[in-house]
Order: C-alpha cells, then structure tokens, then sequence
C-alpha cells in the first residue's frame, strides 16, 4: 500500500511562517476502497459524510456536470449513497428525482442527513433511510431573505438541533435556523476583510460551538463563536482556494482541503492540511510533495472517529480513504 507521510515537518515551502512543523503522521491509502458492485462506478462526488456507525455517506451528481444555467430537470438516478466503512461496498442507495446539482452533505449525531443543492437553492434534512424531514428555500427561486438561499453551500448541525447554513455562491452569508428550521440570525457581506465572505463554501463546527468556515475564494479559515462573531482566521498561502474544512470533535484538531490551478484553467492539485485546536498548521500532504499520490481536485473532506480521512471530488478524484496507521512525534 501507498504509505503518506502525511502533515511532515520536511516541507520546506512553508510560507504561512508558523514555525517548525514537528507533528506528522503516518497514513496509508487503502486500496480497492470503496469496493463497488461489478458495472458500477461512481460519478463526481460533491459531498462525504460519517453516519453514527462509522458508515460513509456520499452525495454524487451522476451524470450531471456543472454548467450555466443548471439543467432545469431533476436527475433520475440516486443521489446518495451508504457505503461500509471497511470494505466500502453499497449499503443503502437513494436520492432519485429530488436534485438538480448535489452540493454539501453533513450528517447530524441523531444519523439524520443533511444536504444542500446549489440548483434548486435549498436544503434536505433526511433520517438515516431517507425519509424526508425537512426542506427550507424555495425551488428554483434565489433570494437573501429569511425564506430563500442563493446557490447554498453546506450545513453544520449543533447538538441541540439547531442548524448553520453556508450560503453560499450567490450570497455571501452563514445562517442559523433553529431545530425546527425558524430563521435566528445570520453574518458575512462580500469582502475579504474580518468576518466578510466569498464563497462560504463549506462549514463545520467543533465541540465548543465554534463555527470554521471554508471561505474559498478568499483562500482561508475563517472561526466564529456560536452567535457569529469573529474570533481568528488562518490564511492559506500555498493554493489559490480553500476549499472544505472539517473539526474532529474528539481532539478539535482540524483538517481541510485547497485546490491550486494555473491561469483559473489548469488543476495543480490539492493538499490536506492539519491544524491544531488553536488553528496553528501542523502539516499539509499532497500536491505539496510529501506523498506520492496526486490530489487532482479534492471538494470535501471528512474524518471518522478512528482518525481515517475520507476525501472526494468532483473531476477525478471520486473517493479515497486513508487509513491511520500509526502516529509520531519528535
């Protein structure tokens, strides 16, 4: 197998100048996962998420790419997908005839599943069969009151129900709704400066409430408290574009995604990167050089509860899994 030595303090392209990388561990890819059915191959994957079992969920788009305009008609194959954690094989299966362009996928501590489609501007709240719970916005109808959402991004589930909404390409805006879907509050206007947004692409939160935004275009972290006040952002300077974070709500250690390109057209590559609860970068693996497998075009990123990483993308990069095998430090 593939062996990553993953977050290593040997990159010498350390340009976010936050000092010696001493943390590193060791992953290793595990190959043949997921291990699909004879004839079936996965699509993009837009979403990636951990049930409550240690299962994976998976939002993939088909056949469908992303154009403008989006198609107007719903895709009429399943959308979302259960897969075993160990050998990755279909579980469950649904999601036919109720999106347009799959975007976020997010799955709560009850194993309700919650996923956002930029096409139709709005959000699905499942139970774990996929049942519906709830849909806030309107099809089709874009707007940035407390009914509507332009082309939202993800959503971040709090332990009491209560639910963040990064919204997203066409706003520039985090929402709270509560548990029953009321509109509460909501930050961010297009900037680039403290608490501003361009494209809040996806969005986590960790065991204190605090809220990690992927604010891509503007190629950073931003942390918010529970109530949406600014308290730190970490800058990326080794990619064009930030684009998932995830909070390991065990340790609030973070991992997130970038994406680097030539001319806007050509991918470079993406790396993982790993940061302490304090948002102080411990490493970064990928199209830096510290392994040898090529990310091409990572979208979302999530993490178990045994520290295995689950990336996906929506170009070449379906899904992957790296399986933590053992941990150093000097």
């Amino acid at each position: 197998m593939l062996i990553l030595l993953f977050f290593s303090c040997n990159n010498s392209r350390n340009t976010n100048k936050e000092g010696p990388r001493k943390d590193f561990s060791t992953y290793e890819l595990v190959k043949d996962w997921p291990q699909l059915k004879p004839g079936f191959l996965l699509s993009p994957v837009s979403g990636v998420g951990v049930d409550n079992q240690q299962n994976i969920f998976i939002f993939q788009r088909t056949d469908r790419g992303w154009t403008e305009p989006f198609p107007d008609s719903l895709i009429s194959s399943n959308t979302i997908f259960l897969l075993d954690r160990v050998k990755g094989n279909i579980l469950n299966s649904w999601g036919s005839n109720l999106f347009i362009m799959p975007h976020g996928l997010t799955v709560d501590k009850e194993n309700n599943v919650w996923v956002t489609d930029v096409g139709l501007h709005q959000i699905f709240k499942f139970n774990h069969e996929g049942d519906l719970l709830l849909k806030l916005g309107v099809a089709k109808i874009a707007g940035n009151d407390s009914l509507h959402f332009n082309l939202p991004t993800d959503v971040a589930v709090t332990d009491d129900g209560s639910f963040y909404v990064s919204d997203g390409y066409g706003n520039s805006r985090v929402v709270k709704f509560s548990k029953e879907g009321k509109y509460l509050f909501e930050w961010g206007t297009m900037g680039n400066k403290h608490g501003e947004l361009n494209i809040p692409h996806m969005i986590d939160l960790d065991s204190y409430g605090n809220v990690y935004v992927a604010d891509r275009e503007n190629n950073r972290i931003q942390k918010f408290d529970g109530a949406g006040r600014y308290l730190k952002e970490w800058k990326n300077n080794e990619g064009d574009q930030l684009y998932s974070i995830v909070s390991d709500r065990r340790t609030n250690r973070l991992f997130a995604i970038d994406l680097l390109t030539l001319n806007d057209t050509v991918s470079k590559g993406s790396d993982i990167i790993q940061f302490d609860p304090e948002m102080k970068m411990l490493g970064r693996a990928g199209r830096s050089g510290l392994s040898s497998w090529p990310f091409l075009d990572l979208h979302d990123i999530t993490i178990d509860n045994e520290e295995n990483i689950f990336v996906c993308g929506t170009v070449t990069t379906k899904l992957h899994k790296f399986k933590k095998v053992s941990t150093k430090r000097q």
